[in-house]
């Protein structure tokens, strides 16, 4: 019972005798527990027995022991060897059950989550204390609390898993639930993607003929050129997960796959799928420059760029965009690392919301890095509506040009729309990706 009482004691912050609900919920976050909320809010619906909000040390007893009873069985199995506590070992074979390859580093970090003591094992005390803190109802949804905190997690993209499942169905579900959600995040910011194209192209003008565009062609022509971008951006983004799994698990040594492997895992997956789809990002940004009126459909459009122009023009600024890869992908990959290894290790700073700040962080960093090359290759993409005095025939003279026409400051016209877009388009990924892997996973 001392060890109940501890940890009653130790959720009571301010020595009151009651656990409210912002006490339960701080600890939870502090654990990077998913939707909190919801989770305490079924435990003080389960156990406060007087109906006044906050759990005593009877009430909050009764969960405890409820929870005791439930889990000891559950460790006793995953203490594979009796030997009365449950290491990385034990942590990997119960990955491999179900279908998932994890390496000892990943294990390691999940042993770390529960171990209190700094013995790299964890005893029956700190995981029933883990359990008590993360109320899922079966082992299933205690391993995908665990991969929460192993997922890397790529800006305003979608996350990427460390670690792949050798399980068709799983694998599956996920690329299925990432395309879903970025299909989603698209639609919903594709208003504000369009204004940072017009804003690359067109400057502060952008906002002037926004305006005569809405008044023209209504609300419906802020999502001009969005079918284009669903259809590019979900199959890359998918193509990029698929060529990343494949080359990562093919190598033998995965637990000695560096930030620096992984870099370049991530530039040789993103190269490829964006060379394949790059056509597309053309045809979007020509859509989204198109005045309202003029728009007689994608493949017409498509069509008349084949016919006026050529081939080529489908490539215009490819070699722009794939420089801009590496300064985007090398820095976003670098300070987010280093800053989420040394934020999960300090509990003060790994609630969810730190964590998504941490992550814009990151992607800030790349996208200033980048952003001029970015420019760039959409000056050069929307050539046919410059005149031909303004067009660059290469990556150095298109910086000249830019420089000449807009200052330094026309090398980041449209960034800023570009961290507004940011933030909504990494949340809904954030949140409808596990969403629609748990509802797949329910339907399978």
């Amino acid at each position: 019972m001392d060890q109940f009482r501890g940890l009653f004691d130790k959720l009571d912050q301010n020595n009151d005798g009651y656990i409210s609900k912002g006490e339960l919920h701080n600890e939870m976050r502090k654990h990077g527990i998913l939707s909190a909320d919801g989770k305490v809010q079924n435990i003080i619906d389960s156990y406060d027995q007087n109906q006044d909000g906050l759990l005593d040390y009877k009430e909050f007893l009764s969960y405890m022991m409820d929870r005791e009873k439930k889990w000891k069985i559950h460790f006793q199995d995953l203490d594979r060897d009796k030997c009365g506590v449950i290491d990385q070992e034990d942590i990997i074979s119960l990955f491999k059950e179900l279908g998932v390859v994890i390496t000892k580093t990943n294990a390691k970090r999940i042993i770390q989550m529960m171990d209190k003591d700094n013995s790299l094992t964890v005893d029956w005390s700190e995981f029933l204390h883990h359990v008590i803190i993360n109320p899922v109802e079966n082992i299933g949804e205690l391993v995908s609390s665990w991969k929460h905190n192993v997922v890397f997690d790529v800006g305003e993209s979608r996350a990427m898993p460390l670690e792949f499942s050798e399980e068709p169905g799983v694998w599956s579900r996920f690329v299925l639930s990432a395309g879903l959600a970025d299909a989603v995040s698209r639609t919903v910011t594709a208003p504000i993607d369009r204004l940072k194209t017009q804003l690359q192209v067109h400057g502060s003008k952008a906002f002037s003929q926004g305006f005569q565009e809405l008044r023209s062609g209504g609300v419906r022509s802020m999502w001009q050129g969005n079918a284009v971008n669903v259809l590019k951006g979900t199959p890359q983004s998918t193509l990029q997960c698929l060529i990343y799994a494949q080359a990562y698990t093919q190598d033998q040594c995965q637990d000695s796959l560096t930030v620096q492997h992984r870099f370049a895992l991530g530039c040789v997956s993103g190269a490829v799928a964006h060379a394949v789809f790059y056509p597309l990002e053309v045809l979007k940004v020509r859509l989204n420059l198109l005045q309202p009126g003029t728009y007689k459909g994608v493949v017409s459009y498509a069509r008349s760029i084949y016919t006026h122009e050529s081939l080529l023009s489908f490539y215009r600024g490819f070699k722009p965009s794939i420089l801009c890869m590496i300064p985007y992908a090398g820095v976003e990959c670098a300070v987010h690392q280093s800053i989420m290894n040394w934020a999960k290790s300090n509990p003060t700073y790994n609630s969810e919301s730190q964590l998504f700040f941490f992550s814009f962080v990151a992607f800030a960093s790349g996208q200033m890095t980048s952003y001029p090359l970015a420019v760039i290759r959409t000056h050069q993409q929307a050539e046919a509506f410059w005149p031909s005095s303004h067009r660059s025939t290469g990556v150095l003279n298109g910086l000249i040009g830019i420089y000449e026409r807009n200052g330094f400051r026309g090398f980041y016209n449209g960034m800023g729309a570009s961290f507004v877009r940011a933030i909504p388009c990494a949340s809904i990924n954030y949140l409808l990706i596990r969403r629609f892997e748990t509802m797949f996973s329910l339907e399978s």
